[in-house]
């Protein structure tokens, strides 16, 4: 019952007691990690020992920290399955992202806006949460952290901006998906995804 309270200050209610079953049925440590710029999600194979280890960003809103955990989780059931025989992100673990997400849809656990995007994401679900930009404005939606910071998108063509360790840049044209951004500090160019977290500059 502990671990169940406990997800249960991280993901929605109704959740928790189906991921706590999961982390004792594959014996998996799972633990809430420290935010990382990089990824919302991790998840390591049995290794010299140790068994399956998850970790999942603890400042996800409730929705976002049960869709990556459903993700992870995903990434073990595959392990399981073929080891590393396959694709981290193909076929084998698109099926098993969708089988696993279907009892949270039954529950009807998610808003309207999050199940359609969850549910038009599960047709083809790429790499992680945050490359499919549908899914990831419907998720957004629901942070409770709103503060001075803004997603390059919002920006017009031009506009100087900075992150948080502190590099300025310009943002240019778009290109695909992502946004050409020159920056001030050593004139290289960067690629940003359009929801990357941004502050305006003085």
């Amino acid at each position: 019952m502990e671990k169940v309270k406990v997800l249960a200050q991280y993901m929605p209610a109704e959740a928790a007691p189906l991921i706590a079953r999961w982390i004792d049925y594959f014996q998996c440590e799972f633990k809430i990690a420290k935010t990382r710029s990089t990824k919302l999600g991790d998840y390591r194979h049995p290794f010299r020992g140790k068994g399956h280890r998850i970790s999942v960003n603890f400042n996800l809103n409730h929705y976002a920290f049960l869709v990556t955990t459903v993700h992870e989780f995903a990434h073990l059931l595959t392990w399981n399955d073929f080891k590393n025989k396959v694709k981290p992100h193909g076929t084998e673990w698109k099926k098993n992202f969708q089988r696993m997400m279907v009892p949270f849809f039954d529950m009807n656990i998610f808003p309207q806006d999050i199940h359609q995007a969850i549910d038009n994401y599960m047709s083809n679900p790429a790499a992680s949460s945050c490359s499919d930009l549908h899914l990831s404005r419907a998720l957004k939606k629901y942070d409770s952290n709103k503060s001075e910071t803004l997603h390059v998108e919002q920006l017009p063509i031009n506009t100087n901006f900075k992150i948080k360790d502190g590099r300025r840049f310009t943002k240019g044209e778009q290109i695909r998906k992502r946004y050409r951004c020159i920056c001030l500090d050593d004139k290289r160019i960067y690629l940003f995804n359009p929801l990357a977290e941004v502050f305006l500059l003085d």
